[in-house]
């Protein structure tokens, strides 16, 4: 990752800003993807993201970011193939175990923060991810526009931390003046009205060896309550995930297990099982390996099969910079 450091007169200034920077960095990838259900069952995998990140901080110690993402890739999964951004912004304001992020930000189940979410994908491309048959809200940094601002707060003490995220999507609502048969004619008024709130709180304790517990508790207006409890941790050299989740919008309850072994410095192996969710979905599972080659650039592939019994695989390389 790159950093662009400035220390002109003009921002350092600025009372009581003690340091800003710009730092610019990114990852890319490419190569094959092979997916039966799509009419193009292989095609090439291409993206390109790159982050724009303004850092300041104060003679205090509050730090203060904003960032927003450009991106291009492939588009249908068809060949085409476009760039978008830049995306709408993200900003954060921490201090000391406090970190408050506004705008185009990640939730708590997204994030991270509490409980890791995807866990080891498979591939290149990470085609399966711990995730996969589960239905949890989880919505994110991306390099579009976003449907509405996300406000997250994370507290960090010691082991244990929190954190707490609330979005309000909104609509347009009408008004309509009444012909004689009492059908809506001329619009005389619009407001945009609450169409969906989310609340997510999450919970995380990290143990003594190194073993990470955490839940996530989500409840929207449109998909009704949600919860998921997630372990995490290393084991020599295993790492693993393990998660159980469920919530009004599943039939039944879902259970995922990823892992990465180290093989060597350079090469691991991964492997992953998600099952449950909504009712008719199959078991997804998968197999895949990771190679460093030097330099930040990492040559990965897998092959699998997702909640459709649909067989996916990848090759390619991803390098960051």
């Amino acid at each position: 990752m790159k950093k662009i450091l400035f220390a002109s007169t003009a921002l350092v200034a600025t009372a009581g800003v003690a340091a800003a920077e710009l730092t610019i960095g990114g990852s890319a990838r490419f190569g094959l993807a092979y997916n039966e259900a799509e009419t193009n069952e292989t095609r090439i995998e291409q993206r390109m993201r790159v982050n724009i990140t303004g850092i300041a901080e104060t003679d205090a110690g509050v730090k203060l970011e904003a960032r927003f993402r450009l991106e291009a890739n492939e588009d249908d999964h068809e060949n085409s193939i476009s760039g978008r951004g830049p995306g709408a912004a993200g900003f954060a304001v921490s201090f000391g175990g406090l970190r408050v992020d506004v705008g185009n930000v990640s939730n708590v189940l997204d994030s991270g923060d509490q409980v890791d979410y995807y866990g080891y994908g498979i591939g290149f491309t990470s085609f399966l991810e711990a995730n996969s048959n589960f239905n949890g809200p989880a919505t994110g940094f991306g390099a579009g526009s976003a449907d509405a601002t996300t406000i997250k707060a994370r507290y960090t003490v010691g082991d244990f931390s929190a954190s707490l995220s609330y979005k309000e999507t909104r609509a347009q609502a009408a008004t309509f003046l009444k012909d004689a048969t009492g059908a809506d004619t001329t619009v005389v008024d619009t407001a945009a009205v609450a169409a969906d709130e989310e609340v997510q709180l999450g919970l995380g304790y990290t143990l003594a060896n190194g073993m990470s517990i955490g839940a996530v508790y989500s409840d929207t207006d449109t998909a009704g309550d949600y919860w998921v409890i997630g372990l995490n941790g290393t084991a020599g050299a295993i790492g693993y995930t393990v998660m159980v989740g469920d919530g009004d919008n599943q039939q039944d309850t879902s259970i995922s297990a990823s892992m990465n072994y180290e093989v060597s410095s350079a090469t691991s192996i991964r492997a992953l099982v998600a099952d449950g969710g909504v009712t008719g979905a199959d078991t997804a599972y998968g197999i895949g390996f990771r190679h460093g080659l030097g330099g930040g650039v990492t040559l990965a592939g897998g092959v699998g099969s997702d909640s459709s019994s649909n067989t996916k695989a990848d090759l390619g390389v991803s390098f960051s910079f």
